[in-house]
């Protein structure tokens, strides 16, 4: 079979991989060849998705032909989800997926660091510890030498400018660290001996829409301005509409809004100098040549490049290619280099565009097992009037000539030493388990790249030249569209919980259901557990007997006696071979689906935890997983609409737990609260989780004054290990049925709570807590309850949300306290 690859090319085809009915646009091809003849490159840098400036991108890609990325240094794992309860991990793959998107609509490429969003930081120097901050300036490094930007624009200032966000600041400190130390073969030799070569960019720049205002801890330097308004030469479209566009893709951050908001017109920006040359003419690629003259023998590439444009034929796309052939036998003499390979790529894309040549290799099934050699039919087509040769096995197996107008459809099984070792379908940052600040990378050509994706690579010749045509693996749905094909296992395996919570010493069942991925499959499921935990029985045989059936099985786990943590693995074998993967499916609208395929575990927290609430009402918010966690202590959960909250409604319940976000998110909060504090009043018992001060939907939060207005990051704590202060160690609240103390805050993850409320009504709201980060003062208001008539009302700020799915049993603990009010 053609040789397979699994790793995106660093090149990013402005032209649309285009379907055999398809016809490249004339003006798309015009245009990649003006990019071609264009050699400058500019990265942007920021540290999540969203932070880019897409109205830049789209200028200096769009408007000026250059190559343009923007590295965001995450993923934007820690940050929140306004469309679903889908968070850390999974939120940094919707992201991904995001931003991908968005480079699509802009025409930049994308690339990431290995750093892992933890959340709100507010200052640089507890990021960089966090991060590990020579792996993190390592991968950007790599960038830049990989890309080989001319400039690189950061989005955020360094010190003593602040990004508002530590994760921003340090942001534009390793864009500048690395600019200073990229062109160094001494810096980071290993990617010396792996091949990159050293780089160093002419300057790097702070793109900021604050430069020259008034404020402490400005920055003092050269600033350039520049319109970036224009229109796109292909569709005409302003590079405000574009952008626009581009930025709306951030779903998940609630930005879908964003492509109505388009500027348009003129678009003056401002640029000031971090790092190296300044800009002493009109353009922020002052003193950068950007033609093919910048390398040796490139004047006759640069000059039949400009004529092919100047003759370029719309009308007959394949008038265009002697000329291309022309181009392309000259460049194949030109001495090689990260670029010069990137636009080989760049020009065999215009010339399979001009032939008018397609692959697709679609496959019968839109899944294939490991170890499986599935058929597929593989269609190549031609528009060009002229032979062109597929040349299989070095030109000496087979020679096959694709005549236009006459596809060659032919029926094969994919099968080969490359076949048999494609890993599982999985983000490639989240196959091995990384630390808290970083992710673990083994294969270091992956570093950088926005995802893995496969592709088969085939040789076809014309005129006597051979170029390389790369087909990604796709399945057709029945309704027509081309979907991305996956590997799975021959069996996926599902816990019935993230979390599974026990009392030291004693015994809880847990449910693990096999899915069989292809009819007849047998094998045994086991569990595996920590030291000191029990189980029994050791392990169940199955056979399902068909394709996609599914069989349940019960263990007993048994605690140790003393508290204890750890994680459970559920492990099948098929046929001599162990499999231990969940299936995980995420959907969203504006999204292709993605297939995740992560260890089948869960944590297993061992830890006293007593609740005296058992009937619980759960109103959902934005997303989180407070009704899993009391619905693993024992209690059951009744999930609410505003309709639902009247008193004779939630009659019989001990409790009602507010998702996050409700009040920002939910449009029968507002007029079905006045219910729900009715049966309050009643004796019922409120808990309400953090909400945002902007996008509120309703005017009250509680039963008395309640304000989350005001500066959102002084108004919380984003050191996970804060010390907490017990503000009223008498109350119920943190003593019945639990007495809580201070070890309950520990092993907390990513902050200790946001958006605390700025201003209570003090005489009826009792803060329980006080706590703080560093040299700084927050408000006590993490946690207040109020008691309001027979009942109680809780609202809370704490990060309730990563904790109870991190396991922590202090939150279980604080959790369980709050709902038992007046029980």
């Amino acid at each position: 079979m053609p040789p397979l690859t699994r790793f995106t090319a660093l090149a990013a085809a402005t032209l649309p991989l285009l379907s055999a009915a398809e016809s490249p646009d004339p003006k798309a091809v015009l245009q990649d060849l003006r990019s071609f003849a264009n050699t400058g490159t500019v990265l942007h840098v920021g540290a999540h998705p969203d932070d880019e400036n897409t109205e830049l991108i789209t200028y200096l890609s769009r408007g000026r032909g250059y190559r343009t990325a923007y590295l965001s240094l995450t993923r934007g794992d820690g940050g929140q989800n306004e469309l679903g309860k889908d968070f850390d991990e999974k939120l940094g793959v919707l992201r991904t997926q995001e931003l991908i998107a968005a480079r699509k609509i802009d025409g930049g490429r994308q690339f990431f660091t290995r750093a892992i969003d933890f959340g709100f930081s507010k200052n640089p120097e507890e990021t960089l510890k966090f991060w590990n901050r020579e792996q993190v300036l390592a991968d950007v490094v790599r960038i830049y030498r990989q890309f080989r930007p001319d400039v690189v624009v950061t989005r955020f200032p360094i010190p003593p400018g602040s990004g508002g966000h530590g994760h921003h600041t340090a942001s534009g400190i390793l864009a500048v660290e690395a600019f200073k130390i990229s062109g160094d073969p001494n810096a980071y030799p290993e990617q010396i001996k792996e091949g990159l070569r050293p780089w160093q960019p002419k300057r790097v720049l702070w793109n900021s829409f604050r430069i020259g205002a008034a404020g402490p801890g400005s920055l003092d330097g050269p600033v350039h301005r520049q319109d970036i308004g224009g229109k796109d030469p292909v569709t005409g479209e302003e590079f405000g509409t574009i952008a626009a566009k581009s930025r709306s893709q951030h779903g998940t951050q609630g930005l879908f809004g964003a492509a109505n908001r388009a500027r348009t017109g003129a678009n003056e920006q401002a640029f000031m100098l971090l790092a190296g040359e300044p800009v002493a003419g009109s353009d922020l690629m002052d003193g950068v040549d950007t033609s093919w003259n910048r390398y040796p023998g490139g004047a006759e590439i640069q000059a039949l490049a400009d004529q092919l444009v100047a003759a370029f034929n719309p009308s007959d796309l394949d008038a265009n290619v002697p000329a291309i052939l022309e181009l392309r036998r000259k460049l194949a003499a030109l001495p090689g280099d990260a670029v010069v390979a990137d636009k080989r790529r760049q020009l065999d894309g215009i010339l399979q565009a001009c032939l008018g040549l397609t692959v697709e290799m679609v496959l019968d099934e839109a899944e294939f097992v490991v170890g499986e050699n599935p058929m597929h039919t593989r269609t190549t087509s031609l528009r060009a009037n002229r032979t062109v040769v597929r040349v299989v096995g070095g030109g000496l197996s087979s020679r096959d000539e694709i005549r236009p107008g006459q596809p060659l459809v032919e029926r094969s099984a994919l099968q080969g030493p490359a076949i048999d070792a494609q890993p599982v379908t999985h983000p490639y940052w989240l196959r091995a388990e990384g630390s808290s600040g970083i992710s673990r990378v083994d294969d270091a050509r992956l570093i950088g790249l926005p995802e893995e994706v496969t592709r088969v690579s085939q040789t076809f010749e014309v005129d006597g030249q051979q170029f390389q045509v790369t087909s990604e693996l796709l399945h057709r749905t029945a309704g027509g569209e081309l979907r991305r094909v996956a590997v799975v296992p021959p069996v996926s395996l599902r816990l019935d919980a993230e979390v599974l919570m026990v009392a030291p010493g004693a015994a809880k069942p847990v449910q693990v259901e096999v899915t069989a991925a292809r009819a007849d499959t047998m094998g045994a499921v086991r569990l595996e557990v920590p030291a000191g935990w029990k189980l029994s029985p050791a392990k169940h045989d199955f056979r399902i007997p068909s394709a996609g059936g599914k069989a349940r099985f019960s263990f007993e786990v048994t605690a140790p006696a003393q508290p204890a943590s750890g994680r459970v693995l559920a492990v099948a074998e098929v046929r001599g071979r162990p499999y231990s993967h969940q299936r995980l499916e995420l959907r969203y609208d504006h999204l292709p689906a993605q297939l995740l395929q992560p260890p089948a575990r869960a944590r297993l927290v061992a830890a006293d935890v007593a609740i005296e609430a058992r009937h619980i009402g759960f109103l959902p918010g934005a997303g989180d997983s407070a009704d899993e966690a009391l619905a693993q202590l024992g209690c059951d959960i009744r999930v609410l609409s505003g309709a639902d909250l009247t008193p004779e409604k939630l009659a019989g319940l001990d409790a009602v737990v507010i998702g996050v976000r409700a009040f920002n998110e939910r449009n029968d909060l507002k007029a079905a609260f006045p219910g729900l504090l009715a049966w309050v009043e009643q004796g019922g018992t409120v808990v309400a989780q953090y909400n945002r001060p902007n996008g509120l939907l309703a005017d009250r939060l509680g039963p008395y004054e309640l304000s989350i207005q005001g500066p959102a990051p002084q108004n919380r704590v984003t050191d996970e290990t804060a010390a907490v202060s017990f503000l009223a160690p008498d109350h119920p609240a943190l003593n019945v049925p639990n007495k809580i103390t201070a070890a309950d805050f520990s092993g907390w993850v990513q902050e200790r709570g946001a958006y605390f409320p700025s201003k209570w009504d003090e005489a009826n709201y009792v803060a329980l807590l006080a706590m703080n980060d560093p040299g700084e003062t927050q408000p006590h208001s993490s946690v207040l309850v109020a008691q309001h008539g027979r009942g109680y009302y809780v609202y809370t700020s704490l990060a309730f949300f990563r904790q109870l799915p991190a396991g922590v049993p202090g939150a279980y603990r604080l959790l369980a306290n709050l709902v038992s009010l007046g029980k």
